[in-house]
């Protein structure tokens, strides 16, 4: 027990010292004035009225802990002291008295003292030693009432900074301080992957959990993961042949990858047997032999959202996650930003897209800065390559979760070494995540009247580089133009028609993700004055107007494959409507859209032989009760006892064939009798 918790013990057992000790002169009048009786015990009500002449039983500890701590330990505020006794140091200095005077034994012999104050006082001994237990549980509850003593003032600032963190009207703000500065671009925060905190923060921790908590008592085989949540309706979790190795450690960066089994490979070829029969029965046959088989969940989670059953699509995403999670590397780290995989590898895609379809669901189900923090890690998984370009996301998700400093600090970072301007979609976000930092009131003057610039200067830019945004912006925002910005050719239909097609692309996909941000009214009321002045700068023939011009025309002559896969899996109708027709061509699978045409292979499927089209259908009957059946005899076996074999198979085979085709030759079906009379009953004879 610690020096302070005796100090405490012996304050205690002299504030409840039996009445009249004040009466006997060993108390100075000022402390007698101040007595009224023992406070009740914490967390209990009071017994009766008080007894006059009782001390209180905490006015000690002050007194004693100034002996041989720092003079700042004695401001510290003690919940159950009355103003009277945090008056001064003459009060201060009585209690000392009074603490002397009462004969109370030195400080260092703790031990005997509470021995000798055991045996004067045996009905108070059982009190005593109970005491430490309860301060415990109470450190463990965190309780704060006023009914109740605080014992660490540290643990209490910590709670109270972390509820003002947990303030929906605070969280942007705090993201955008000093403190999320200085960590790096790309951190991830492990609870802000969970949306149920984020869910918490909007309705209240009753409204979200509701009767959870007595269910998740019961589980006890699952594993507490940071993805996702286990639930216990899923199949028990058991090895399911996917591991993690760490590849190598390049400046400070990891390099990893997923490994598959051999078991886990025999399973991925049937996988792909299911998805050729276009039959997803045959993927539900699959799961339930395989329950955590990760490319069958998510693209049995596609049929399902397909069916518009999207609780069981999103449960699916949910089981994949955590299959991919227990089969991580122990110095795999999601919130680093250092740890990288690499998209080439077919092992590694299906955590790539089970993130980004998890974020999707998250975002649908009114979670933005949970889906934005799932977008960042994704994005610090390979942000050279970028291979589902989350660029074009994560500055809706930034705008709609109010993380504003997070985007202009990813612009201002990224900007000189990733041209993030030449996007439409951080041309015009950009700017107006500075117009809504300009109306935080809680912001100096400075700050504000330098984001109204930036802000006016950033969107005359966007207009000037990208004018074919402009009118269907305003068009998904039921806004009407002005006569003059409505004719004028900058605008017009024109610069949407003489724009290439993966520019198009990129401007349907902004508008369509992000026209219910523009809707504000505050919005149109600051863009309006920049559409003027734009003008007004194609009427004088600037040089940006022409600059801009040429660079439409020299760039996006031809989309990136990840900008097609990104279109893909945001179904996103404005953008789909506009892929090229190599793209729409080809099959799409779910569970790896548009593969890398330069993919690192680790293991092959193996060849299926070939079958000729002219077969009869006795030929593909036989072949599916006996698949290596071949009625040619043109079988492929490595050595001559396989082939001796599959011959002498195929030869019998054909034998019994020629016999049930004289068989069938010889049968003949002797037709019904004709009757005159259509009728009868129609019997045959």
């Amino acid at each position: 027990m610690s020096r302070r918790a005796l100090r405490r013990l012996r304050g205690e057992q002299r504030g409840q010292e039996g009445p009249g000790l004040g009466e006997l002169g060993l108390r100075p009048g000022p402390e007698r004035a101040r007595e009224g009786g023992p406070p009740p015990a914490p967390g209990k009500g009071p017994r009766g009225p008080p007894r006059a002449g009782v001390s209180n039983r905490f006015e000690l500890i002050p007194a004693e802990e100034s002996e041989d701590e720092p003079a700042a330990g004695e401001e510290r505020p003690e919940p159950r002291l009355s103003e009277q006794d945090t008056a001064g140091g003459s009060q201060e200095g009585s209690r000392h008295g009074s603490k002397e005077g009462a004969g109370s034994p030195p400080e260092t012999d703790g031990d005997g003292q509470r021995e000798g104050q055991e045996a004067e006082q045996p009905h108070r001994t059982l009190a005593t030693s109970n005491k430490p237990r309860k301060k415990k549980k109470k450190r463990k509850t965190k309780k704060n009432s006023a009914g109740e003593t605080v014992e660490d003032n540290e643990l209490e600032d910590i709670e109270s900074l972390l509820e003002r963190i947990e303030e929906p009207g605070l969280a942007p703000q705090s993201q955008g301080g000093i403190s999320a500065d200085s960590r790096p671009l790309l951190y991830v925060e492990h609870r802000n992957l969970n949306p149920e905190n984020e869910l918490k923060r909007y309705f209240g921790a009753r409204a979200v959990l509701g009767d959870q908590r007595p269910r998740q008592r019961q589980r006890q085989y699952v594993r507490s993961m940071w993805l996702t949540a286990p639930k216990n309706t899923w199949p028990r979790y058991s090895k399911t042949g996917i591991t993690m190795q760490l590849l190598d450690t390049r400046r400070g960066v990891q390099h990893f990858t997923f490994e598959h089994h051999r078991e886990y490979q025999q399973v991925q070829f049937k996988f792909l047997d299911a998805v050729e029969s276009m039959d997803p029965n045959n993927i539900v046959l699959l799961l339930q032999m395989n329950p955590y088989h990760v490319d069958s969940l998510l693209q049995l989670s596609e049929v399902c959202r397909m069916q518009e059953d999207q609780e069981m699509a999103r449960d699916l995403i949910e089981r994949a996650l955590y299959s991919l999670e227990c089969a991580f590397h122990p110095v795999f780290s999601l919130t680093s930003g250092t740890c990288r995989l690499d998209y080439r590898r077919p092992e590694n895609r299906a955590f790539f897209l089970a993130l980004f379809k998890h974020l999707m669901f998250l975002e649908k189900r009114g979670c933005p800065r949970t889906a934005l923090e799932f977008c960042k890690l994704i994005l610090s998984l390979d942000p050279e390559n970028d291979p589902l370009c989350v660029l074009l996301l994560i500055d809706f998700l930034s705008l709609r979760a109010r993380e504003y400093t997070f985007l202009t600090r990813l612009f201002q970072e990224w900007e000189s070494h990733r041209n993030l301007s030449q996007l439409p979609n951080f041309a015009f976000s950009v700017p107006l995540a500075y117009f809504f930092l300009s109306q935080q009131e809680e912001r100096p003057e400075l700050e504000r009247s330098q984001a109204r610039e930036r802000a006016a200067r950033l969107i005359q830019l966007a207009l000037i580089m990208f004018p074919s945004v402009l009118m269907p912006l305003l068009d998904h925002c039921s806004v009407q133009p002005d006569a003059r910005v409505a004719s004028h050719p900058f605008f017009g239909l024109n610069a949407q028609i003489s724009q290439s097609p993966a520019l198009n692309q990129l401007t349907s996909l902004y508008v369509g993700r992000t026209h219910a941000l523009w809707k504000d009214p505050a919005v149109m009321a600051w863009l309006e004055p920049h559409v003027h002045e734009v003008l007004h700068m194609v009427d004088a023939q600037d040089t940006l107007v022409q600059e801009a011009e040429h660079k439409r025309k020299i760039r996006y002559q031809s989309a990136p494959r990840n900008i097609y896969r990104h279109i893909i899996l945001s179904e996103m109708k404005e953008a789909t409507a506009a892929l090229p027709l190599e793209v729409t061509s080809q099959p799409v699978m779910d569970f790896d859209p548009l593969p890398p045409l330069d993919s690192i292979v680790s293991y092959t499927r193996p060849e299926r032989t070939s079958h000729p089209s002219n077969e009869s259908t006795l030929s593909l009957f036989f072949r599916s009760l006996l698949p290596n059946f071949n009625l040619q005899g043109d079988m492929r076996h490595d050595g001559d006892d396989e082939a001796r074999a599959a011959q002498d198979l195929n030869q019998g085979v054909n034998r019994l064939m020629a016999a049930m085709r004289d068989m069938l030759a010889n049968i003949q079906f002797q037709e019904p009798p004709r009757d005159d009379n259509p009728e009868g009953d129609g019997d045959w004879d």
